[in-house]
């Protein structure tokens, strides 16, 4: 038997929830099946090609909900879960109770955790560093930028290493690790570290960068980062530079896509009135509500900059 995971790549709960799921469905279900993984990135056009769900078993993990009949489980909590109004109908009536969605979990990881253990008794108590650091990660709750940025602890190298791979084939390798391992034990792995050196280096280049291009103004840093690789750059780096702002816009272009970024301070010395999934959502984008993203195509830049400045200038409201 084949099992598919779909997960959202270079993404420290992404890669996380694939782990989690993978152990929670040895466990109980397929425990002899062959896992094999592919990493979903957001695009402008975000249909799901058929040739992804070629599994006898086929899921999707911290990613968006496809109607495919094919698709066997699937796992988010992204506010901005639907690609389509007919796809959140589609999960509205499903029901063979794997099709599951709670937006109020800080991280994928901690809700498949959570799942697996109250609907179908399965624990794995060994992995609960591993769902703690998903929640601290993709939940910023780090204590404050400092620790964000700085990157002392085991997780958040192994993290900066996820996000800057080319390519999947040292997330999945990752993913494996994760299973059974310590986070710090795989952050020591010689191809961890080897790759984990250069990116540390255009990591610290990137606080300058940033640094020199940032603009802020009632509250709101923007940057537009044309002509430099920074598509997967420390999002919590604006609010080291700029601790006092509330929000923060960025325009990133790359090979696939040219992004736009939209997050909150977890620091701000004001909280956040807007909802930043909401507004994504208004561009075809979308998120959660203190983080979100939009994604147009390659090369779409003056479109980007207009939107972004309309966002910047909502978000000064």
């Amino acid at each position: 038997m084949r099992v598919r995971v779909l997960y959202h790549d270079h993404c420290f709960d992404g890669a996380a929830s694939a782990a989690y799921f993978t152990r929670f469905m040895q466990g109980v279900f397929y425990p002899e099946a062959e896992y094999v993984y592919t990493g979903m990135a957001h695009k402008a056009s975000q249909l799901f090609e058929d040739s992804l769900f070629d599994g006898d078993v086929n899921a999707i993990v911290d990613f968006k909900y496809s109607s495919d009949p094919r698709l066997t489980w699937w796992f988010d909590h992204h506010q901005s879960a639907f690609l389509t109004p007919e796809d959140a109908e589609n999960y509205r009536q499903d029901h063979s109770g794997r099709k599951l969605y709670d937006p109020t979990y800080k991280s994928c990881t901690s809700y498949i955790c959570a799942t697996a253990r109250e609907r179908f008794g399965f624990a794995a108590p060994d992995l609960d560093q591993l769902v703690q650091w998903a929640n601290i990660i993709d939940g910023a709750q780090y204590p404050d930028a400092k620790t964000a940025v700085e990157l002392g602890a085991p997780a958040m190298k192994l993290t900066l290493v996820i996000e800057g791979a080319k390519g999947s084939a040292m997330i999945h390798k990752v993913i494996g690790w994760m299973q059974h391992r310590k986070l710090e034990d795989i952050a020591a792995e010689p191809e961890i570290q080897a790759l984990f050196e250069p990116l540390y280096q255009r990591h610290l280049d990137s606080v300058g960068l940033i640094g020199g291009r940032a603009t802020e103004d009632d509250g709101v840093v923007f940057f537009d980062l044309t002509g430099y690789d920074l598509e997967g750059y420390n999002k919590f780096i604006p609010y080291y530079l700029f601790p006092n702002c509330t929000y923060t816009v960025s325009v990133s272009p790359s090979s696939f896509r040219t992004k736009i970024s939209v997050g909150s301070n977890p620091w701000a010395p004001e909280v956040p009135k807007h909802n930043l999934a909401s507004i994504c959502e208004r561009y075809g984008g979308g998120g959660h509500a203190r983080v979100g993203a939009i994604s147009f195509e390659p090369g779409a830049l003056e479109k980007a900059r207009a939107v972004a400045a309309e966002i910047v200038a909502e978000l000064k409201q």
